[in-house]
């Protein structure tokens, strides 16, 4: 799934590399540099955020909720994130959930749609209600009455504050990746060039 269409950002800010770590930076990144969490290592957006450890501490308990104790079914959470991330045309947020989102079970078919939202002809009725809701909060910062009744009927209120917190974290973190340029870690690029 190429990415070309998204645009790239001048780096801003330089993820900060082990060598450059304080004592505390390296607290915070320490799990991820040995393999823990998501398992793939320092990521540019843990390496960049960590410049600003008392942000990073904050951020990161709110963030692990939206992406991994969400009352959301993983697949509903990552078609939030990525349409969220088509939106805001973050490069990077849409490079890393790809993979995610096939994890969840959105299909490479599914995923092409994100990118037409909720007026494609081949989602089911329950996506397109879920894409309308993210294209609304986006667009007025606020679900119509209609999409809510429809999100309703579907979700448990637990679910729809989830649905919410979810949508506003990753447009947020899309501001954030745009404005400091944080740039694709190495396995996305290598994918997008069609080196993995």
């Amino acid at each position: 799934m190429n990415q070309d269409s998204l645009p790239k950002r001048t780096p801003r800010l330089a993820p900060l590399a082990e060598h450059e770590w304080n004592q505390e930076q390296a607290a915070l990144l320490a799990p991820a540099a040995q393999g823990k969490g998501l398992g793939r290592g320092v990521l540019n957006i843990f390496a960049t955020l960590a410049r600003h450890p008392k942000l990073y501490k904050r951020w990161a308990v709110f963030g692990s909720h939206t992406l991994l104790k969400s009352s959301l079914p993983p697949r509903e959470r990552e078609l939030v994130i990525l349409r969220m991330a088509w939106l805001a045309q973050c490069r990077y947020e849409w490079g890393q959930h790809l993979s995610l989102g096939r994890d969840a079970g959105l299909g490479d078919d599914e995923i092409a749609l994100i990118k037409e939202g909720p007026a494609a002809p081949d989602w089911n009725a329950a996506d397109r209600q879920l894409l309308r809701a993210v294209d609304e909060l986006k667009e007025h910062c606020v679900v119509s009455d209609e999409t809510w009744q429809a999100l309703s009927s579907r979700f448990s209120e637990t679910q729809l504050m989830d649905f919410i917190f979810t949508a506003g974290q990753y447009h947020m973190l899309a501001m954030a990746l745009n404005s400091f340029g944080v740039e694709l870690d190495l396995r996305i690029a290598e994918a997008e060039a069609g080196q993995l």
